[in-house]
């Protein structure tokens, strides 16, 4: 099974980010999605963001993985 996670965008140069998540910051890369901002929501997977997501779905998949124990946010 593969999980992606909604992620905030930090700080964006060239096509890498810096995303965050619960206090954790890591680098992303943007290669697979188009017109994304600082502030913006995407879903990270396996260090790449694969789909900008809608802030209100991001924070309710992130409550949800924190209620079944995957994510402690």
């Amino acid at each position: 099974m593969c999980l992606g996670i909604p992620v905030k965008i930090m700080k964006i140069s060239d096509s890498l980010a810096v995303v965050e998540i619960g206090g954790v910051k890591r680098q992303a890369s943007l290669a697979l999605v188009e017109d994304v901002r600082v502030g913006d929501y995407v879903i990270l997977h396996a260090g790449f963001a694969i789909q900008k997501v809608d802030e209100d779905d991001a924070r309710e998949s992130l409550r949800l993985l924190e209620e079944i124990g995957i994510c402690d946010i």
